[in-house]
């Protein structure tokens, strides 16, 4: 069976490499420079354990950039392709998605299309209306960034927004794939706005669960008392878990800030408190953040990294990206440490990527997630990472 996957960031490419075992999959993408890495058999990002299956594992996984190649003959079109929120018109920025199935329509009109991107709520049966093509059904992903492929294989749940043919062959394709035993995964059918509303629920309730964290620590610092002890033993108890439960300078990354401002925007003549409150507290957590560093008095601050969590290579969306530009306002000299960053500046900050350089010339260093590395100048370090954990 001929497979398409349109995108190869992290949701896109990460199902392909977990589909080409079983599949023949062809990834297309507008980048020639990530097609080239793929055809070499090398990820266009940090992710582990994708970098290790592309090496050990035999693969049918032909990247291209040619869309009459990809799309004809294909019985799947799957759309990984990106949305960001757009603040100008208040929702996800659809436009990539629906030029995708304008051109998979053009090119194959017999393939089922799975729309993977992360969508408004209706968004599914109003495309289907515009285009006039029923074979479309929406089905979301819960990864995490560096750990795509192992969320692949080991998959939480698999939702479907469908209860047609194609989309119960197609749960049983992306569980055939797994690792995991398939008596073990979760399998739910259920129509297209239901899963969009899954997915835009779950990561609504994950960033709910850091500003709750969070402003658990900002209350223990405030009041000189252990956040550690309390977290530890709030989550003792059963229903609330360990896990998730770190704190951290705030919330961020690529799907939580534009995922909650999307569900908010879905609330839009519905009565609610709590939703909004999560993204304000999101921001009263980075002002208090911004607040406990001035305090410190010192001429500069260091930021070590610019990445959300270990283990990734970027940083968009990062909480760290507003801490800096609220430091910013106050005239604090700022240095940044991120090897990821081959210029000598960035947003017309010095980088410095010689770290015994960096520790010598910061007065502070903060740092979002700690490390080893930071270990022989701890007295310098601000950080609210409690359990070295992302």
């Amino acid at each position: 069976m001929k497979i398409t996957i349109v995108g190869t960031g992290y949701v896109g490419f990460s199902l392909a490499v977990l589909l080409a075992k079983e599949e023949k999959v062809f990834a297309l993408d507008i980048d020639k420079e990530k097609v080239d890495l793929i055809n070499k058999k090398i990820s266009p990002f940090k992710d582990k354990e994708i970098e290790d299956y592309l090496i050990s594992q035999r693969l049918d996984l032909t990247a291209t950039i040619n869309k009459k190649i990809a799309y004809e003959n294909a019985s799947y079109i799957i759309i990984a392709t990106p949305t960001n929120y757009d603040n100008d018109i208040g929702t996800f920025d659809t436009s990539s998605v629906e030029s995708v199935i304008a051109d998979a329509i053009n090119f194959n009109k017999s393939a089922t299309i799975v729309i993977k991107s992360t969508i408004p709520m209706g968004f599914t049966d109003l495309i289907k209306n515009k285009f006039n093509y029923n074979n479309i059904f929406y089905s979301p992903e819960f990864l995490r960034e560096s750990k795509a492929l192992h969320d692949n294989l080991y998959p939480s749940r698999i939702v479907v927004g469908s209860k047609a043919e194609p989309a119960i062959k197609f749960s049983k394709i992306l569980s055939k794939s797994c690792k995991k035993n398939t008596k073990d995964i979760q399998i739910f059918f259920m129509e297209s706005r239901e899963a969009e509303a899954v997915k835009l629920f779950s990561n609504t309730y994950l960033a709910m669960r850091v500003a709750f964290f969070n402003e658990l620590d900002t209350f223990s610092e405030f009041n000189n008392l252990s956040s550690q002890n309390i977290i530890d033993g709030v989550c003792s108890d059963s229903r609330i878990g360990s896990y998730y439960n770190n704190p951290s300078f705030g919330y961020g990354g690529y799907c939580l800030p534009k995922d909650t401002k999307q569900m908010l925007n879905s609330f839009e003549g519905i009565p609610h408190k709590l939703i909004k409150a999560i993204i304000d507290s999101n921001k009263t957590r980075k002002n208090f953040i911004v607040k406990s560093i001035l305090s410190k008095n010192v001429e500069t601050v260091g930021i070590f990294r610019l990445i959300m969590k270990e283990g990734s290579d970027n940083f968009r969306e990062s909480a760290i990206i507003d801490i800096i530009k609220q430091i910013q306002i106050s005239n604090k000299k700022i240095i940044i440490y991120e090897p990821l960053i081959k210029k000598d500046n960035f947003e017309n900050i010095k980088i410095i990527n010689e770290i015994s350089e960096f520790k010598i010339q910061s007065d502070l260093i903060i740092a979002n997630r700690s490390t080893s590395e930071l270990n022989d100048v701890r007295e310098k370090v601000y950080t609210r990472d409690l359990f070295n954990e992302n």
